[in-house]
């Protein structure tokens, strides 16, 4: 007795993710079931980048995440944004801070060093 083939969609996605092997943060294998819990509030560094992990290594879309940890995609996306810059330590919130005030003193030191505009 045949059976009805699951849509095409979800076949290719339920046995590519649990097919994929996704090195995370901590270097072993990082599977669906190793990710945290959807109810998770708290989001310390290994958590963020286990979430990191699994969207680059295909276990979750970005949107599937955004969907499971009700985050914005431009959290998620600042998350990838200093590892990628800082490493994995970019990820700390205290450290964020620090580099963004870097930045921001940066920024002021280049405008204080321009020249006052003319008088039109």
């Amino acid at each position: 007795m045949a059976t009805e083939p699951a849509p095409r969609g979800q076949a290719l996605r339920r046995g590519t993710a649990q097919s994929r092997n996704v090195e995370g943060p901590n270097g072993r294998r990082l599977t669906l079931a190793d990710l945290p819990l959807p109810d998770t509030k708290r989001w310390v560094i290994r958590r963020k980048a286990e979430i990191i992990a699994a969207i680059r290594g295909g276990l979750l879309t970005l949107e599937e995440a955004c969907g499971r940890y009700d985050l914005s995609p431009a959290e998620i996306l600042s998350w990838q944004h200093c590892i990628d810059r800082f490493g994995i330590a970019g990820l700390r919130t205290t450290w964020t801070q620090v580099y963004l005030g870097r930045r921001a003193r940066a920024k002021h030191c280049v405008c204080a060093e321009l020249p006052p505009a003319e008088a039109g």
